[in-house]
């Protein structure tokens, strides 16, 4: 039985290419070294001694130029080629981690992150976009499930790494490392995999369609795109404002908080590929997976409003996470099935540009919410929202059914 259940779990990682497998690896590397972020409030803040609003000024900064960055990313993408950007995405943002440790200024902390962030965040829609050229159309959302497990692994390994490296020689040994890990990851993929004009798994018969319409006039894709921001607003959450509810309602320790998020990690692992995989063989509209995972997202956070007993915030872990194996590996699907060839670039852009956004959105609207009306209100507020974001992704699915598109 045991035997039968493993060997249906190894067979979901099966009929990837090469190149899938080795934009996996250095993805993993690329995230496991990404140290810098989980602990960046807590070194300007205690190492640079910057004041609570001089902090929230730099990570709008360096949201702001996610943002710019996944725009640029996309953009770029459809003219001069994933491949490029990546490389230059990487091997440029290494070099700026190095010498990012040296500014302390106020000022110069907003600029250079700034631009830091513009940068590294073009790597993102050109990564979905190397997807859709390296895998089979059959393979591309397992493909991207496979990547997201990467990501998972590497955010993992990274936070108890870097709780090493603090330890040892200090924050600034963060900047080292991450640095030289954006290095590495792409020396790894520039030497392994050659660059794909084309995908070999286009169609053939009509390998020079154009674009027909601006993605501006896309409406099912932007009325997607809502659901897509709602889902990233509630999931944020559980980085935000839920480990501060954590301390100041149940006492929780930080290792306490720390267990709940690894069970999150743990079930993605072993769960997530199967549900795709599940979905994908069923032919389950994934518009109505990814509305799903967001109405599961609006139960969690509606759960919290339980202030009583400690043992919710399992039971609302485990929905969020549910939701999100839902919500996130399919809306990348769905986003990059929405792009006419030779376009996948800006439509991948807005894409990560909404999650960009759910990330400022979530914490400053959670934290304004909050410190005027309380935590009650603020999950009430966010399963509100969650619910709008179900309504809208109704709709998408009716709107796709009248295009007779099956997604």
């Amino acid at each position: 039985m045991l035997k039968t259940a493993f060997q249906r779990y190894i067979n979901n990682f099966k009929g990837f290419t090469r190149e899938i497998w080795i934009l996996a690896f250095i993805t993993f590397i690329n995230r496991a070294g990404t140290m810098v972020l989980p602990f960046l409030s807590k070194y300007l803040k205690e190492d640079l001694h910057f004041s609570y609003s001089e902090v929230g000024w730099i990570m709008v900064c360096f949201g702001t130029g996610s943002i710019i960055g996944s725009w640029l990313g996309g953009k770029l993408s459809d003219k001069i080629g994933f491949y490029k950007i990546m490389i230059f995405s990487l091997l440029t943002s290494g070099l700026m981690f190095f010498v990012i440790q040296f500014i302390t200024s106020f000022v110069g902390l907003c600029i250079s992150m700034f631009l830091i962030m513009v940068v590294a965040d073009m790597y993102r829609p050109a990564m979905f976009v190397s997807i859709g050229a390296y895998a089979k159309p059959e393979n591309r959302t397992r493909a991207l499930t496979l990547v997201r497990l990467a990501i998972n692994l590497g955010f993992a390994a990274g936070p108890a790494l870097a709780g090493l490296i603090i330890m040892s020689i200090g924050y600034r040994g963060l900047f080292w490392v991450d640095g030289a890990t954006c290095i590495i990851a792409i020396l790894i993929f520039w030497i392994k995999v050659k660059e794909k004009k084309k995908s070999a798994f286009t169609d053939k018969e009509h390998p020079g369609e154009v674009l027909t319409h601006s993605v501006f006039k896309d409406k099912p894709f932007w009325i997607f795109l809502f659901t897509c921001l709602v889902s990233g607003i509630l999931f944020f959450q559980v980085f935000t404002t839920i480990p501060l509810y954590h301390k100041e309602q149940f006492n929780l320790t930080e290792f306490q908080t720390g267990l709940l998020l690894t069970m999150n990690g743990l079930m993605i692992f072993f769960l997530e590929m199967p549900v795709v995989s599940y979905v994908e063989r069923h032919k389950i509209s994934k518009v109505k997976v990814v509305t799903m995972g967001c109405f599961l997202m609006a139960i969690s956070i509606f759960l919290m409003l339980i202030n009583t007993w400690s043992g919710v915030l399992i039971i609302m872990m485990l929905f969020m996470t549910v939701g999100e194996m839902f919500a996130f590996p399919f809306s990348n699907s769905v986003a990059l099935s929405r792009a006419p060839k030779g376009h996948e670039g800006r439509y991948m852009a807005i894409y990560t540009m909404s999650f960009s956004l759910a990330h400022i959105a979530s914490s400053k609207v959670g934290m304004e919410i909050i410190e005027y009306y309380g935590y009650q209100m603020n999950w009430f507020v966010m399963g509100i929202l969650g619910l709008l974001g179900v309504i809208f992704g109704i709709w998408v699915f009716r709107l796709i059914q009248k295009e007779h598109k099956i997604l």
